[in-house]
């Protein structure tokens, strides 16, 4: 799926997945149910890689820095799974009932986004830009480290900072 994008045959996706073909449409009525199924496992799967550890007791500045840098560590330790929701993500194949459902996977986690807006440490802006700038700079950090897998720190560190003077009130 990550390598051909949604336009894969389900003969393709059943023999990735190692199964008989007939075996996906058991579970699976339609290719397009089948890739609703993918985009929101997906979701959860990065959001439980996300929260994992998750510091609830802390400011928001690390609360958000945790959030970065995880992103930052399940794209670099799942390319495929990130390309594969990135295909996802801007398909029309991908119905509104499933966005809505991936988006509520994380409306607790834009909390801590909300309640920077209300005490002022981040500027206000649209949520979505917000999630457009960190997707544009995780980008720029994983690709930088998959052509230089030694500075993946440093540029994540580098991400790190160029969000923060994004986002934050000086």
């Amino acid at each position: 799926m990550a390598l051909t994008g949604v336009a894969a045959s389900t003969t393709k996706i059943a023999k990735d997945a190692g199964v008989a073909e007939g075996t996906l449409f058991i579970y699976f009525p339609t290719k397009d149910e089948l890739l609703n199924q993918l985009y929101l496992d997906l979701k959860s799967d990065l959001r439980g890689f996300l929260t994992a550890d998750y510091p609830d007791d802390t400011s928001v500045q690390e609360q958000i820095h945790h959030l970065w840098s995880r992103f930052i560590d399940w794209g670099e330790s799942n390319p495929d799974k990130r390309k594969a929701l990135r295909q996802l993500s801007v398909s029309e194949r991908i119905t509104e009932a499933s966005q809505n459902a991936g988006e509520a996977m994380f409306d607790d986690l834009q909390t801590v986004v909300l309640n920077g807006f209300k005490t002022g440490i981040l500027r206000e802006q649209p949520l979505t830009f917000l999630g457009e700038v960190i997707q544009a700079l995780a980008d720029s950090v994983l690709q930088m480290a998959a052509r230089d897998p030694a500075g993946l720190d440093a540029y994540k560190a580098l991400g790190w900072t160029a969000l923060w003077g994004a986002i934050a009130r000086r």
